[in-house]
């Protein structure tokens, strides 16, 4: 991990910081140091430039002390350290232009360096005698750095503190532990064992942690213990099994008969999952595989080199820049307006008791807020509370929860069809059908027993807010709300500002948001709003091109191969034929002459005709087997349209499915709908799961370059249509040389 500032010339780089000190040492009466790690000004700890001078200063004073006998470095917070300062790695390129390579190379290896140290403990390597013990405790959460720390250290206790996670989760951030967590945990576990916890990132609780053999100790005297265990270490204790004459991997290394095959299935599940487009995955394992053939000290070297790598892909940046750092700023309140006080959410009113509003009142009591669920009638309510009591049971099932929780979550909903129960509600959300009278006539009855401050949101995903607004006789109160299916799962929720929405509507909704552990982006009302303008070209193109005679398998993988989670037409299939039927035939209602989506039209209005209304009926672009589950594209389809020689190259089909989305990104940002590109890039990934891998699409443009994308554009636009024409922003930017990040974020 690489959290330090570069000064000097390459090979030169040295740690910087400007801020009080992150550990501090105590000694006691019987030599055993603690170093404690405690950043003032965060709620956990994360690693700085500052905290490795800190550590590796009192590393060297406690190796030369004579009266340490041995060391614990724990903390002082509750948790033990949430990671590295991401902030600082998504710059590390900047730290050396000259050769950003060799310095982050280099920091890297210093970084090794002072971990190595806390690892040979100041023996004498060749008799492995006269260490001193180290031991880290964690009080809590530890994670990336937070963990590569304890594993150089020669006993790792954890406290028994169940809502404690423990792991690696780089990968889900587009890196890998590249502070000797790769090559530590490996050498300890074997390369099958470690596999879940490094390329899936898998959380640990200590008790699962001291299972899997990450930690050595879980105890409710976690200091008493480090400090008995320092007292009773002997030299054999400190030597770590790498370092030992005749070290041999769990499991095998790559040469070894069993050793062979869990690298030959690692690749080819590394291949599955991550379709060859996530950088990470690919060098966290060669990584592995390189490392596992020479002594440890050489494998830290390697392990550098390919983490180097990844830091200098802008796959790596953009997803630290759009997953972390601007998810984070727009979860902390990034957009909100600044001068309206907190609003957060007392109790909440839900207007209709389906899967959406159940889904609603799901999330809203779980973080205790009470919640009225109203439906037309008790039984369709008590249905909706129903739906809350399944997930309950479903997470009894799995020991995540208990019948005592289920209750308390149960006790804060309250089903009924009696309107007069929201009347000190002060946010209401209405969840139902989809009818724009249906939503008046909710809207007026609802705003007569709610009082004057109360904020009304309406949960839409298609109907203008500005339209909706008109039944309200507090239109600068009312705002769309726009939740994903299903909603316990979905981390994104689109915030839409009708054309009269005051701030303080803006700002409970958000404060909502953030309530419910979910990530807003805030968006001006317009056709589809954002997410799903944006998304349902994606679709439509990938039906275009089955009814241009293409093999649909290679639209869907196609897709795949680019990072989408799914293809064109599975997804087609999850949402539902019949809803894609009703919105082509509103859209081509609302927009007349306009409307240009004839040829998907014709496959989708085909397969309606045929019953085929995707997975709720078992039948659409896909066949099922009884149990639901997809078999493989439905011939009949591949029988009605494919076309022996239509197909296309794979670059210009992942083109057109990846064009059509993004330039509707960009359309909107042009037009206002989109106010701000870190909400268009992290909504993209979080709403429709737009290719991860590369920070979202405006991150994508970004890395191809605005001069590349507008000349595409005029490509595409020649051989498939004025749907692909550059709009005047991406024009205007490639003329200037510009990027999204560049012209838009300070």
């Amino acid at each position: 991990m690489l959290w330090a500032t570069a000064t000097g010339r390459p090979g030169k780089i040295q740690f910087k910081g400007d801020h009080m000190s992150d550990f501090t040492k105590t000694l006691d009466a019987d030599g055993v140091a603690t170093l404690t790690w405690d950043c003032a000004k965060r709620p956990m700890n994360v690693m700085s430039a500052q905290g490795f001078t800190d550590l590796n200063d009192l590393v060297d004073s406690c190796i030369a002390d004579k009266a340490i006998k041995g060391v614990i470095i724990t903390s002082a917070k509750a948790d033990f350290a949430a990671g590295m300062d991401l902030a600082v790695i998504a710059k590390t390129k900047e730290m050396n232009p000259d050769n950003p390579a060799q310095g982050c190379f280099t920091m890297v290896m210093q970084i090794h360096h002072i971990l190595r140290k806390i690892e040979l403990a100041g023996m004498d390597f060749k008799t492995k005698k006269g260490g001193k013990p180290f031991v880290a405790v964690l009080p809590g959460t530890a994670l990336g750095i937070g963990l590569e720390i304890p594993l150089a250290c020669h006993h790792i206790i954890a406290t028994d503190n169940p809502k404690a996670k423990i792991g690696l989760p780089e990968i889900k951030v587009g890196i890998f532990p590249g502070a000797g967590g790769t090559t530590r945990l490996v050498r300890k576990m074997g390369a099958m064992a470690a596999s879940p916890f490094l390329l899936q990132g898998k959380l640990s609780t200590p008790p699962q942690a001291l299972a899997a053999g990450i930690i050595d100790a879980v105890s409710h005297t976690a200091l008493q213990d480090a400090k008995a265990w320092i007292m009773a270490a002997k030299d054999a204790d400190l030597l770590k099994a790498w370092d030992a004459k005749g070290y041999t991997m769990p499991g095998g290394a790559p040469y070894h008969p069993t050793g062979f095959m869990t690298f030959v299935g690692a690749s080819a599940m590394v291949n599955r999952q991550s379709m060859g487009v996530y950088p990470a995955a690919k060098a966290l394992l060669s990584a592995v595989y390189e490392g596992a053939l020479v002594p440890f000290d050489t494998a830290l070297k390697i392990e550098a080199r390919h983490f180097t790598s990844v830091l200098l892909n802008p796959s790596s940046s953009n997803m630290i820049r759009s997953l972390f750092i601007n998810k984070g700023a727009l979860e902390k309140g990034a957009v909100r307006p600044a001068d309206v006080p907190d609003q957060s959410v007392h109790k909440l009113g839900i207007m209709g008791a389906g899967m959406m509003g159940a889904g609603i009142a799901l999330v809203s009591a779980q973080v205790g807020i009470d919640v009225v669920l109203i439906e037309q009638t008790q039984e369709s309510a008590d249905k909706g509370k129903a739906y809350v009591a399944a997930y309950c049971d479903k997470g009894i099932a799995r020991k995540k929860s208990t019948a005592k929780q289920k209750e308390l979550l149960l006790a804060q909903i309250n089903a009924t069809t009696d309107y007069q129960a929201l009347a000190d509600c002060d946010l209401v959300i209405e969840a139902v059908f989809e009818d724009p009278s249906v939503k008046a006539e909710v809207t007026r009855n609802v705003e007569a027993v709610i009082s004057e401050d109360s904020i009304f949101a309406t949960n839409t995903s298609t109907l203008p807010i500005s339209d909706l607004a008109k039944a309200s006789i507090r239109p600068e109160q009312f705002i769309g709300i726009h939740f994903f299916s299903p909603v316990e799962k979905m981390l994104l929720v689109e915030i839409i500002k009708g054309k009269d929405t005051g701030d303080r509507a803006v700002a409970k909704a958000l404060d909502y948001v953030r309530q419910i552990c979910k990530t807003p982006i805030v968006v001006n009302d317009a056709r589809f709003f954002f997410a799903n303008r944006c998304i349902i070209p994606y679709i439509n193109e990938g039906i275009r091109m089955v009814k241009e005679g293409i093999e649909p398998a290679l639209i869907e993988n196609a897709a795949k191969l680019m990072g989408m989670p799914v293809g064109p037409l599975q997804l087609n299939d999850e949402t539902s034929i019949d809803l894609g039927v009703k919105i082509a035939k509103a859209t081509k209602a609302a927009m007349g002459v306009e409307y240009d989506n004839d040829q998907a039209d014709e496959v989708l209005f085909w397969l309606f005709d045929q019953g085929r209304l995707g997975r709720k009926s078992a039948a659409g672009f896909y066949e099922y087997d009884a149990r639901g589950k997809r078999v493989g594209i439905w011939q009949g389809l591949r029988d009605k349209y494919t076309k022996e020689g239509a197909d296309l190259d794979l670059r210009e089909v992942q083109h057109r499915l990846m064009f059509t989305q993004t330039l509707e990104v960009v359309r909107a940002l042009q037009e206002g709908v989109l106010m701000d590109v870190r909400e268009g890039d992290v909504g993209a990934i979080l709403g429709w799961g737009f290719a991860p891998w590369s920070g979202g699409p405006l991150s994508w443009f970004d890395m191809l370059g605005a001069r590349y994308a507008a000349a595409r554009c005029d490509e595409l636009e020649s051989a498939y249509g004025p749907r692909f024409a550059a709009p005047d922003l991406l024009r205007e930017m490639a003329e200037e040389g510009d990027a999204f990040y560049d012209r838009f974020v300070a």
